[in-house]
């Protein structure tokens, strides 16, 4: 089964590119790795998930998680025309606008992990970084990062 057929049936929806929040490229192809720029949890052009992560709100950060990791996605399908020709996910790079005394951002940025498993399988396995920061571009809740290698 294609990537693009496991997404189907798991009824995900990969949206398009969200357009840059300020002066950079969305990703940069360098022989066969594509570089993902950091994403939002954007939704149909509009900041879904704000604020601060901390103990009582997890599972919401873990939702922002998910929605970055999708728009990392977009990015790449947009520039490759379809997930069929990613080999696997090489390193995803996750921020967590943290609370003060907050250590469980892995919690949060598993929400990008298990999706990316989910759909490429063991392909999907991936070296992480899961870094708590004091703030975010338009104060979002997360911003997750790829590496991603491509097919020959």
């Amino acid at each position: 089964m294609s990537i693009e057929e496991k997404i189907k049936e798991l009824g995900i929806n990969i949206p398009s590119s969200p357009k840059p929040v300020a002066s950079y490229l969305p990703c940069v192809i360098v022989d066969n790795f594509i570089y993902v720029s950091g994403q939002l949890p954007i939704e149909n052009g509009n900041l879904k998930y704000k604020g601060k992560v901390d103990n009582d709100n997890i599972e919401i950060g873990y939702n922002a998680a998910k929605l970055c990791v999708l728009n990392a996605l977009g990015v790449v399908k947009d520039n490759l025309g379809t997930l069929d020709k990613v080999d696997r996910i090489v390193r995803v790079g996750g921020f967590v606008n943290s609370k003060e005394g907050f250590t469980m951002q892995p919690k949060v940025i598993n929400g990008a992990s298990d999706l990316l498993v989910e759909i490429f399988g063991e392909n999907g396995k991936h070296a992480r970084v899961a870094v708590g920061v004091n703030e975010l571009p338009l104060d979002a809740m997360v911003e997750v990062e790829l590496i991603v290698k491509l097919k020959n």
